[in-house]
């Protein structure tokens, strides 16, 4: 059966949507065999928006977003279903053609900044390579406007610090400079893995809140990958919770704290800290590994509203829950889930 897919309602054009997803199936190649790990996962991301994807480690938020832009190794990976970036098809692209999508069309800012700069070269002449290759800049021209990257992203004397290295760099000056390089071709849509998890809670409002900016000025839309949810509150428009290679719940943002219509969500919000209580809640046990998903619902072994043969027999599909709200639970319409803002 095929997942319902629902446009978010935000102020975009719905029938032009800068990345759409549907029926995204990802398989890894092991010694046992293809094994899936990203299972009918569809989504939408609007121009001008920002879509969340969240979950906890191992529910395939970065695989989904990996696959997105074609960075899966194509050798031990098989990719099914359909990937739309402004309209055209990337599923079965070239690798040609998609070189020149990222970078141009898309780009990804990842959780750690470090690892993703070389060391070996300035932090300037990284970002002037993408504008050479992608806009066929001259090295002053190229120069000029990587300066002028480095200003708009909060890097104080940019002119000098043009010919700095990575290792001069902070972490969270270093993630600015993976925000520069991203977005120095105007790509329409931008995809953060983790950008603000390694960072400090005070640089990471900092990153935050320069994202929002840039998104403002520049028009880009966003899609952010993160397991905080209270990153999630911090700006944004459509929520997709991810668990163990599906999407269990889609929705817009206020409803996803005010009504969450799956217990996997509810378990996220109340693992929130908060100062009001003594003790953190946690969700008990762990996600499963792709070759031991359960039968039925997937988060059933965790799950305190369970229920024998309603929740354990045969796949649950993703349906609607109200509205363009969307849950993957067989029984929404007889729970009564906590939110945090209720």
């Amino acid at each position: 059966m095929t997942d319902v897919l629902v446009e978010p309602e935000v102020a975009s054009d719905p029938l032009a949507p800068v990345l759409k997803i549907e029926c995204l199936n990802v398989d890894f190649h092991t010694i046992d065999g293809w094994v899936r790990v990203v299972d009918d996962v569809s989504l939408v991301v609007p121009a001008g928006t920002t879509v969340r994807l969240v979950g906890e480690s191992g529910s395939g938020k970065t695989v989904t977003s990996l696959a997105a832009i074609g960075l899966l190794p194509p050798d031990t990976t098989r990719v099914t279903g359909s990937i739309r970036l402004a309209g055209e098809e990337l599923v079965g692209a070239s690798s040609a053609r998609l070189s020149r999508r990222r970078g141009r069309d898309v780009a990804m800012v990842f959780q750690e900044p470090r690892r993703s700069l070389d060391p070996v070269f300035t932090v300037g002449y990284q970002i002037a390579e993408v504008l050479r290759r992608h806009e066929g800049l001259d090295r002053r021209a190229a120069r000029s406007r990587a300066v002028e990257m480095l200003d708009r992203v909060g890097i104080a004397d940019a002119e000098r610090r043009f010919g700095a290295y990575p290792h001069e760099f902070s972490g969270g000056m270093c993630q600015r400079v993976m925000l520069a390089i991203a977005l120095a071709c105007r790509p329409r849509l931008l995809i953060a893995d983790e950008a603000t998890t390694a960072l400090d809670v005070t640089v990471q409002k900092e990153m935050l809140a320069l994202m929002n900016d840039l998104q403002d000025e520049l028009g880009v839309a966003i899609l952010f990958i993160t397991h905080d949810l209270s990153v999630v509150a911090e700006t944004c428009d459509w929520v997709n919770v991810m668990y163990a290679g599906q999407v269990v719940e889609s929705t817009a943002v206020d409803r996803l704290f005010h009504e969450p219509r799956h217990p996997y969500t509810e378990g996220l919000l109340a693992a929130i800290p908060d100062p009001q209580r003594r003790r953190l809640q946690a969700i008990p046990g762990v996600v499963p590994a792709p070759t031991s998903w359960p039968t039925g619902c997937r988060f059933s072994p965790r799950c305190d509203y369970a229920r024998e043969g309603v929740c354990t027999s045969g796949a649950i599909p993703l349906e609607p829950a109200g509205g363009a709200q969307l849950t993957r639970c067989a029984r929404h319409a007889e729970i009564e889930l906590k939110g945090v803002l209720a």
